[in-house]
């Protein structure tokens, strides 16, 4: 057996906007094409006149055996693009890439479900496809049931199932059937955040197992738990591969003065369930001071925005800070208080004098009854403290998570 799981030699993945059909095309495809044809004769519009666009170009690296490596990069990067390659859904334009050993993807929900059949159907289905014998999905059959909780709606056709079903029979399938590589898209952000923990979990101990995983995540703490290595993608290339925590630091230092503020206009998009869903989430400094120059000694307010979809409802929240080392510098609990359906807006102040020089990751948690999150954004807002002048002698860089400014009592007696 080759010591490369996978190898990623010179890949490439273009798409042509506006192409005509080519032979991979499907009969959907097809029909299509066929209708729009006379309209873009009567517009003059010609299939030359497509441009091409390259997803994925002269992206190289290596994966041995029973190593686990994580993929970030922004929305766009192409990492989903090249999961499908590895999966053997799409196929690349240019340059190739080698598995050695038996992949289970798990990149949307419901990918290799058949919606009419039913949950046991299609754990048998799914591992057939995963090129496992009978007797092994057998074998594994009560305890992927288990781990998915869907007991009671075994039998029901899993076109009846919420997404979070989907989701959890999909991984549990994919997790348990013993692929020797695990592929993982950011699919898990369909589930709870109890799910998404036992996931985690459970991805843990398949690499523990020796198996292979490429995991695809915005949670750079998921990313940096649980990989050895992490590859950096950005527009399309490889912008840089190292440690995990070296390509994580990297990566959110990149992005943390774009991610001082997100406002979401469509709920559609928003992050949130059919409980809760963010409007927006903010870092503004008090007292007007311009962001750029936000500094130890400036005071801050961590706002936030969300629509409660539940009436009479008691929440509390909980902002969590942590630096890019993964130190949690703090977590802020509000109380619990009842809240009717509608907006609710909340702000949590954090004095001068507090926070070290360094870049903050912020997560929100929304609870219900102080023990269940209704929602779990993690790194929903990055930021940037400075320093300042000191008087003295000393500029080195201050020690410490935090640079708290506290009060003095000082005796002297001769």
């Amino acid at each position: 057996m080759s010591s490369m799981a996978v190898n990623v030699d010179r890949l490439g993945k273009k798409f042509e906007i506006g192409a005509a059909r080519s032979s991979n095309d499907t009969l959907r495809d097809a029909i299509v094409s066929g209708i729009k044809a006379p309209f873009r004769r009567l517009q003059g519009t010609q299939d030359s006149n497509t441009n091409d666009f390259w997803a994925l170009r002269d992206i190289n690296f290596d994966v041995a055996h029973g190593e686990v490596v994580g993929l970030v990069g922004r929305n766009g990067a192409g990492k989903s693009t090249l999961l499908k390659i590895l999966s053997r859904i799409t196929e690349p334009t240019e340059g190739r890439a080698v598995i050695n050993g038996r992949i289970g993807s798990l990149l949307e929900v419901g990918t290799g479900f058949h919606p009419e059949l039913t949950g046991r159907e299609n754990i048998f289905l799914n591992g057939a496809i995963l090129g496992m014998r009978r007797t092994e999905i057998t074998r594994k059959f009560d305890e992927i049931v288990a781990f998915a909780e869907i007991e009671k709606f075994l039998d029901t056709p899993v076109k009846r199932y919420s997404s979070g079903m989907y989701v959890r029979l999909a991984f549990a399938v994919a997790a348990h059937l013993e692929p020797e590589i695990l592929l993982v898209d950011e699919v898990l952000a369909v589930g709870d955040a109890a799910f998404q923990k036992k996931c985690l979990g459970k991805m843990s101990d398949v690499a523990g197992e020796g198996r292979t995983v490429l995991f695809v995540s915005h949670n750079m703490t998921a990313v940096q738990s649980l990989c050895h290595r992490a590859v950096w993608l950005d527009g399309g290339g490889v912008r840089e591969i190292g440690t995990a925590q070296k390509i994580v630091q990297g990566y959110l230092q990149t992005a943390a003065v774009s991610t001082a503020e997100q406002v979401w206009d469509d709920p559609e998009t928003a992050p949130g369930n059919d409980k809760v869903t963010l409007q927006s989430v903010r870092v503004i400094p008090q007292n007007g001071v311009a962001f750029d120059d936000l500094n130890v000694n400036t005071p801050l307010d961590l706002q936030f925005a969300f629509y409660n979809k539940q009436p009479d409802v008691e929440l509390n929240f909980s902002i969590i800070v942590h630096n890019l080392e993964d130190v949690c510098i703090m977590n802020v609990v509000s109380p619990a208080k009842r809240y009717d359906a509608g907006l609710v807006t909340g702000v949590c102040h954090i004095p001068p004098g507090l926070l070290n020089d360094a870049t903050y990751r912020v997560r929100l948690l929304v609870v219900q009854d102080t023990s269940v999150a209704l929602l779990d954004a993690p790194d929903i807002l990055m930021f940037e403290v400075k320093d300042v002048e000191r008087e003295g002698n000393w500029y080195g860089k201050w020690p410490g998570a935090v640079r708290p400014n506290l009060e003095w009592t000082v005796t002297y007696r001769e």
